[in-house]
């Protein structure tokens, strides 16, 4: 697909739906297309990095120096310094979701995805896990109390605290 294809593909999910007069809707429907391929990028640059890409690779591909690919690509998602963390893995699109339903009873919750992998958070609550496909609005997740824990394309991780005192090992 050339760039002036994929231009004209998002145009198209931009207009979808708006009216093309209406400005206010132009800018924020382009806004969320802005944010959902910035989260793309940060998804692929991710996946390169674990493939064993050099940020001066990843820079070059960009027009970037390596210090600027690494600088605006290197920051995992902000938790808190004195948080618990660990990695859930290796999991497969198979398995993850019974994994993350017993670490959510344990009080984990996802932060992070990665190849095979869901970098965790524990909390003292229990937590309530659901993958959907990315594939646009989460109005109606939202308005069930589920939040966004994670992107990893083609998946939103979504994340529910269940406000129950997380179960001891």
């Amino acid at each position: 697909m050339s760039v002036g294809d994929l231009a004209g593909t998002l145009g198209e999910a931009i207009l979808a739906d708006v009216d093309p007069d209406d400005r206010l809707a132009l800018v924020r429907r382009t806004a969320e297309a802005d944010q959902v391929t910035g989260e793309l990028l940060q998804q692929a640059v991710h996946a390169a990095r674990a493939g064993g890409h050099s940020w001066s690779a990843i820079g070059t591909t960009l027009g970037l120096t390596r210090q600027a690919a690494q600088q605006r690509f290197g920051r995992t998602s902000e938790i808190p310094p004195s948080a618990e963390e660990r990695w859930l893995g290796p999991v497969t699109a198979f398995d993850e979701m019974r994994e993350l339903e017993i670490a959510g009873r344990l009080g984990w919750r996802t932060v992070e995805a990665g190849l095979l992998r869901h970098r965790m958070v524990r909390t003292p609550t229990r937590w309530e896990h659901k993958r959907v496909l990315w594939t646009g609005g989460l109005g109606r997740h939202e308005r069930d109390g589920w939040q966004v824990g994670c992107r990893a394309f083609p998946w939103v991780y979504l994340v529910r605290d269940t406000g129950e005192p997380a179960q001891t090992a």
